[in-house]
């Protein structure tokens, strides 16, 4: 089983070295194929020349160094879209997910999941970051589900055929734990050790993860648009409720109401309406968005002689 580990790496000059040398024996006692991607995600301190570096004394680092700083997402597409081996494992550059926990992702992964999760046992971030990260993994549970969201991390091991999900995505938006739930529902994960962050600050702030948060609902979520569909169905009828009202009182008491309930229905109706076909016209929209993100109709994970009626399986696990 070959192994490619992705580190996106921003600002993490004074971790690479400690990373490395504690990731080669974990590679060595797991695998026989492995190789490391370290992607500068455009990194303002002297990160890349210590991956040209540590690429020259290790032959199985390979780095890949970005025009500027696209976000870790980003930085982690285009080294999963690189990786040469079979499974592809991810992990921060700030050694809070120790490389020593790689092992127990593989033994999981080997049970048949697709994807596996290193959660936590006790997260070592700022009241900030873990509300940050709370409000996220609240978004994503309608992106991914729920399930899915509760476990999320950036310490992760995935089968690499799941990669053709967004092998076609195109944009400067993307959680990487969006795609992988279209690709495949067998999620797994194991609670790993999680330690305190090395070297300098953490580049994940409360509006970060905010604006991440804002991200993966508008750019894999339809959720908005059904929100404001329901809102203006509940508008709408809460205007023919009030214009009814009126009505009624004209019809039993002879007279009617003032202007304000009448206008109030009249126009209650009318942004309801409005707000309805806003929503639908965005379904539309919607399916036109997925479209062009490449998202695939579905995926194969793995195929039989068909023709000749034989039983022999290419591709699984």
């Amino acid at each position: 089983m070959g192994i490619s580990i992705i580190v996106p790496v921003y600002n993490a000059e004074q971790t690479l070295d400690e990373l490395i040398e504690r990731l080669e024996p974990v590679l060595k006692a797991c695998s026989h194929n492995y190789e490391a991607i370290l992607v500068n995600d455009g990194s303002r301190d002297g990160s890349w020349e210590v991956i040209l570096r540590l690429a020259d004394l290790h032959p199985w680092i390979r780095g890949l160094d970005l025009m500027r700083n696209y976000g870790q997402h980003n930085a982690l597409l285009e080294g999963i879209l690189a990786a040469r081996q079979e499974v592809i494992v991810t992990l921060d550059d700030d050694l809070q997910n120790p490389p020593e926990e790689i092992p127990r992702l593989l033994e999981k992964l080997q049970e048949g999941y697709d994807v596996v999760y290193g959660t936590p046992d006790k997260k070592k971030h700022s009241i900030g970051r873990r509300i940050g990260s709370w409000i996220i993994r609240r978004v994503l549970r309608s992106a991914v589900g729920p399930d899915i969201a509760q476990n999320v991390s950036s310490f992760r091991a995935l089968r690499a055929q799941v990669r053709i999900a967004f092998k076609n995505y195109r944009g400067p938006f993307i959680i990487i734990d969006a795609p992988l739930a279209w690709a495949t529902s067998r999620f797994g994960a194991v609670t790993v050790r999680h330690d305190r962050r090395e070297g300098s600050k953490s580049n994940y702030n409360f509006r970060r993860l905010l604006s991440q948060s804002f991200n993966a609902l508008v750019g894999f979520s339809v959720q908005p648009l059904k929100f404001a569909s329901l809102i203006g169905f509940f508008l709408t009828l809460f205007g023919i409720g009030v214009l009814g009202y009126a009505i009624v009182i004209y019809l039993l008491q002879g007279h009617t109401l003032p202007d304000m309930p009448f206008l109030a229905s009249i126009i209650a109706i009318f942004s309801g309406a409005q707000l309805l076909v806003l929503g639908i016209t965005g379904e539309y929209l919607s399916r036109m968005y997925f479209r062009t993100m490449g998202r695939p109709g579905s995926i194969v994970r793995a195929t039989t002689n068909i023709t000749s009626g034989s039983q022999s399986v290419s591709g699984g696990k």
